[in-house]
């Protein structure tokens, strides 16, 4: 589905007033002249009128307070002066901006390249996919946590089921449909076979349910595509991932040979297009009937088509959604490769009722 979201964030530093302090009125040097007035009255009130020794002392205290006045006057106005051309943040470096992350190498601020998933900045969640733009690598992300409760039996039929939790560990029971469904699963083997598109129904308490059987033993892969209503009205759309064991014993098959042309059911899907990688690119895909002529596609998820990418490897996950209108009888989606490698994409249509899947390898240079 696709994800987007941007989040600004930063840690706002309040600049030392260099008027700090103004209101308290600098001591003048007529405000000791009335101080010494004051005093010679007071001297001549409780005093002998004519002595001339305290009028001395009066005078050599006013001196001293002058110059004592004049000292503390000039500590002031230097201790101002220099709180004004002092930086806000003197641990931060020269040139830098107070909330604002400065680029290169330490991780500051950079840009993102389509198809980019959910990550944070600062622990500000970006509810998009993985690191590279692709998801599903992570049973948690952006406070959600998958929990499946599954034991799978090659090819015997059982029952999926699992729920979404929040970071209170809370059962989540509110969703919003996307895509004309709720929930999202999708379920591949570890070699990319045995792929599965399921639409579980959730219960009350909000586990969710559906009949699978695992055709084949071995290490499964499980994608919970999602978008979910946080308490506050957010819609917060995520890919979750966990490992799942069919038992018996495991026998990997070799991935098939990249081709732009796969046949199902006699029909033939094939796509134009050369993906690159940090680049969105348009895959125009046709399907063809037995006589050669374009299929009669019929609306699925509310799209005339679905298409995901695994990586091989780590299985990161990229779900893409087609232009809402037709090319002609073309069906377009734009894809973004996250790296360079091998990719089996899957490729959901509906003719007559009856959904298939066409497969491909895809090479990425």
């Amino acid at each position: 589905m696709p994800e987007s979201s941007a989040v600004t964030s930063g840690t706002g530093v309040v600049p030392d007033d260099p008027e700090a302090g103004s209101d308290a009125p600098a001591a003048q040097p007529g405000d000791a002249v009335l101080a010494r007035d004051a005093a010679l009255a007071g001297n001549g009130a409780s005093g002998s009128a004519g002595s001339a020794g305290p009028v001395a002392v009066d005078r050599e205290t006013l001196r001293l307070a002058l110059v004592v006045g004049g000292l503390v006057l000039a500590v002031l106005l230097g201790f101002g002066l220099g709180r004004m051309n002092a930086p806000a943040d003197p641990a931060r470096p020269a040139g830098a901006t107070a909330g604002v992350a400065t680029g290169g190498a330490d991780g500051g601020a950079h840009a993102h390249s389509p198809g980019t998933g959910a990550h944070t900045h600062d622990g500000a969640t970006v509810t998009q996919g993985g690191g590279d733009g692709a998801t599903g690598l992570s049973i948690t992300s952006a406070g959600y946590t998958l929990v499946p409760s599954t034991e799978l039996v090659a090819d015997r039929a059982g029952e999926l089921r699992f729920q979404i939790r929040d970071d209170q560990r809370r059962a989540v029971t509110r969703f919003a449909v996307v895509h004309d469904k709720p929930m999202h699963v999708i379920m591949v083997r570890r070699d990319l076979s045995g792929y599965r598109h399921l639409h579980p129904t959730m219960a009350a308490d909000g586990t969710w349910s559906v009949p699978i059987t695992a055709p084949d033993a071995g290490p499964w892969r499980m994608y919970a595509d999602f978008t979910a209503v946080a308490d506050d009205g957010r819609q917060v759309a995520v890919v979750l991932g966990a490992d799942l064991t069919a038992s018996g014993a495991y026998r990997p098959r070799p991935l098939p040979a990249a081709a732009t042309s796969a046949t199902v059911d006699g029909f033939t899907a094939g796509y134009a297009g050369t993906p690159e990688v940090g680049k969105s690119v348009p895959l125009r895909f046709r399907v063809t009937g037995a006589d050669g002529a374009a299929a009669a596609l019929e609306p699925y998820l509310g799209a005339y088509g679905h298409l995901v990418a695994l990586r091989e490897g780590d299985l990161g996950y990229l779900h893409v959604h087609p232009e809402p209108v037709r090319d002609g009888d073309d069906v377009t989606f734009w894809l973004t490769a996250p790296g360079p490698g091998s990719y089996r994409m899957f490729l959901d249509f509906q003719v007559g009722g009856v959904v298939r899947t066409a497969e491909f390898t895809l090479t990425v240079a």
